[in-house]
C-alpha cells in the first residue's frame, strides 16, 4: 500500500516529480518553439528604450525645448507603460518581450520603489506646512482655516495678492501670533519671527523671503519661495529659463545661510528629479522622499500628477510628511513634521 501511494504521488499527485515534469515541459517548449523568442521583438525594443530613458534621464539634453527637465518632471509616470507592455508581451506569447518588460520594471522599482511604501514615523517637535493658495482662490478665509487645522506650527503661503493678505492674516491670527509677508509670499508662526526679509531671486519683484523662527528647541532659518511657472508649448517646448535662473539665485542665498538648521517651503514649480533645481536640491533633503508615504503629488489639485510643492530641510531630522486635503486652490497643501535637537546650536 505504501508503495502504491508513493507511485501515485510521484506520477499523478502534487509531489516534486509532477512539478519537475511541468518545468521540463516549459523548458522543452522554450527550446523547441523558436517563435517564443522571435515574436515580440518590437515590444522588447520599446521596453528597452523605456528603461534607458529612465536610467539615463540625466543625459537627455535640455538644449532643445528643455526636453530633459520635461522628462524628469513626469519621470515616475513612465511606469504606467510597464503593465501595458506586460499585457502585450503575454498576448504575443513572447519570452523575449516578457524578459525585457521585467527588466524595465526592475529599473522603475529601483528608481521609485522606495516611494511606494509608508516611511512615516512618529515623534518630532515641529510641524511645518506650505501652500500655494492661488491668486484666484474664491475663499481665502476658508483655505486659511483648512491649513491651520493641520496643526502646523509654521505655515508658508505663496501667490498672495494685496487684497487677500488681510483676509489670510485675520483667519490665521487666532492660531499664529507672528507673521511676515514679503511680496507675494508670507510666513505665519506660533513662535517668534526675526530677521524677516525678501530674498532676491532675479525676478524684479518679491517672490521669496527668509526669516528666523525661534522655537523652544532652537532657531530655524525658514525660506519661503515661489519660483516662476513653467509652460509646455509646441513651438518652444518646456519653457523654464526664468525658473531655472531663479532657482540658481535661491540656491546661492541658501548656501550663504549662517544658521545650521534650514527649511525651504514653497512652490518650486519643479520636482526633485529636475536637474534644473540642483542649485537648491543638492543642499537640502526632501521630507517626502525621506519619510513620506507614496509620491505626495501636489499639482494639479483635481488630479495630482507632480510634486512641485516642496518642503526641504537641512540640519534637522524629518519624521513624517503628508499631503493635506484639497482647498480652493489648484495646488494641494503639504506638511511635514521634523525633529530639532535641543543640543544643536
Amino acid at each position: 500500500m505504501a508503495q502504491a501511494y508513493m507511485t501515485e504521488t510521484g506520477s499523478g499527485g502534487q509531489g516534486p516529480d509532477r512539478r519537475g515534469s511541468r518545468l521540463r515541459r516549459l523548458y522543452a517548449t522554450l527550446r523547441n518553439d523558436r517563435g517564443v523568442w522571435r515574436r515580440g521583438i518590437v515590444l522588447a525594443a520599446l521596453s528597452i528604450v523605456l528603461a534607458l530613458v529612465m536610467l539615463l534621464h540625466a543625459q537627455i539634453p535640455n538644449a532643445i525645448g528643455n526636453l530633459g527637465s520635461l522628462t524628469e518632471t513626469f519621470l515616475p509616470w513612465l511606469g504606467v507603460f510597464v503593465p501595458v507592455l506586460l499585457v502585450l508581451a503575454l498576448v504575443r506569447k513572447s519570452a523575449t518581450a516578457l524578459i525585457a518588460v521585467v527588466l524595465t520594471l526592475s529599473v522603475w522599482l529601483n528608481l521609485f520603489g522606495g516611494l511606494i511604501g509608508d516611511k512615516t514615523g512618529s515623534g518630532g517637535n515641529l510641524t511645518i506646512a506650505t501652500h500655494n493658495v492661488n491668486a484666484d482662490n474664491p475663499d481665502p478665509s476658508e483655505t486659511a482655516r483648512d491649513v491651520a487645522a493641520s496643526g502646523a506650527d509654521v505655515v508658508a503661503l505663496e501667490e498672495l495678492t494685496d487684497a487677500a493678505v488681510p483676509v489670510y492674516s485675520k483667519a490665521l491670527e487666532p492660531t499664529y501670533k507672528y507673521h511676515s509677508v514679503q511680496g507675494t509670499v508670507g510666513l505665519w508662526s506660533k513662535y517668534p519671527l526675526s530677521g524677516a526679509r525678501p530674498v532676491d531671486i532675479k525676478l524684479g519683484w518679491t517672490r521669496a523671503m527668509r526669516a528666523t523662527v525661534t522655537t523652544p528647541d532652537g532657531q530655524l532659518a525658514v525660506y519661503v519661495a515661489h519660483l516662476p511657472s513653467v509652460r509646455v508649448k509646441i513651438e518652444a517646448g518646456f519653457t523654464a529659463r526664468q525658473r531655472d535662473k531663479s532657482a540658481g539665485a535661491l540656491g546661492e542665498a541658501i548656501s550663504d545661510e549662517k544658521l545650521p538648521r534650514v527649511a525651504l517651503l514653497g512652490d518650486l514649480n519643479g520636482t526633485m528629479n529636475d536637474r534644473a533645481l540642483n542649485a537648491v536640491t543638492a543642499q537640502l533633503r526632501s521630507t517626502q522622499g525621506a519619510v513620506g508615504s507614496g509620491f505626495g503629488f501636489s499639482w494639479p489639485a483635481s488630479f495630482p500628477m507632480a510634486r512641485i510643492d516642496q518642503i526641504l530641510v537641512k540640519g534637522v531630522e524629518p519624521v513624517t510628511s503628508w499631503t493635506l486635503p484639497e482647498t480652493g486652490s489648484d495646488h494641494l497643501p503639504i506638511a511635514a513634521r521634523v525633529k530639532l535637537s535641543a543640543t544643536t546650536s
